[in-house]
């Protein structure tokens, strides 16, 4: 069922948002060579709850931190660790959220790790490119399929493959709601978009093949060619004005 917000709703579910991009934010400057992935989780973790929220990821269907964070050729869900060291070199995707009032935010962005190479830099740069052109086509009247068209033509013009298997999502008082949001698709089909949606449009854009594989931790995703990939998030209002992006600081 998707659930349309009011403007009282989204008042609070900004609030929300705002902290989550504050999180990522901070989180995301703390990337650098020698600091483990546990010591960043940490550090949206305190971020989140000095702000009076709550981390959402943490115990949701039992992950068991409050950012997922993925390395190079780690696509999704990657699990904070003190063994996870980051070196120079490496592309560091942070996905976290907040709730607070009882809504949540959502948002995720990929990091260069210290100088990166010029492949990665076009990775990252394509993915977070074309997350805007998914936002730009996330109107009143539009359909679902504008976004996933929007955000696969720019993607694959560029030579990226598009992951499948997982999508973005409504979002309100659960983290995950209806309807799924594919970065794949065809314009014009699908579900009508409706002032009060709510969704996280979020790109996940691989260097190579768009295959990927679950480890047996039961959590982290990779390409299966082992290729690069990167990912961004943001939490988005369907208005009668456009769209919205609420996970802005």
């Amino acid at each position: 069922m998707i659930v349309l917000k009011t403007s009282r709703d989204l008042a609070v579910m900004r609030e929300a948002c705002r902290i989550s991009a504050g999180a990522l934010q901070v989180t995301g400057k703390a990337v650098e060579p020698g600091i483990s992935t546990w010591e960043l989780d940490k550090i949206a973790e305190r971020y989140i709850r000095s702000q009076g929220a709550e981390p959402n990821f943490l115990n949701l269907y039992g992950f068991p931190a409050c950012a997922c964070i993925s390395i190079n050729d780690e696509v999704i869900h990657g699990i904070p660790s003190k063994k996870r060291v980051l070196k120079q070199g490496d592309i560091v995707s942070i996905d976290l959220g907040a709730k607070l009032g009882g809504y949540n935010g959502d948002n995720a962005a990929t990091f260069a790790c210290g100088d990166i190479s010029d492949e990665a830099k076009r990775l990252i740069d394509t993915t977070r490119e074309s997350l805007y052109e998914g936002i730009t086509a996330a109107v009143v009247g539009g359909k679902i399929g504008d976004i996933g068209s929007a955000v696969q033509r720019y993607c694959e013009q560029r030579g990226y493959s598009v992951v499948r298997e997982y999508t973005g999502h409504g979002v309100g008082k659960a983290l995950h709601e209806d309807p799924s949001v594919p970065n794949y698709g065809t314009a014009g089909r699908g579900l009508r978009l409706l002032a009060g949606m709510t969704l996280a449009i979020e790109p996940m854009i691989n260097m190579g093949g768009a295959a990927i594989r679950q480890l047996s931790d039961g959590w982290t995703v990779k390409t299966k060619d082992g290729s690069l990939s990167a990912h961004f998030e943001h939490t988005v209002a369907i208005t009668n004005d456009g769209p919205k992006i609420l996970t802005l600081v």
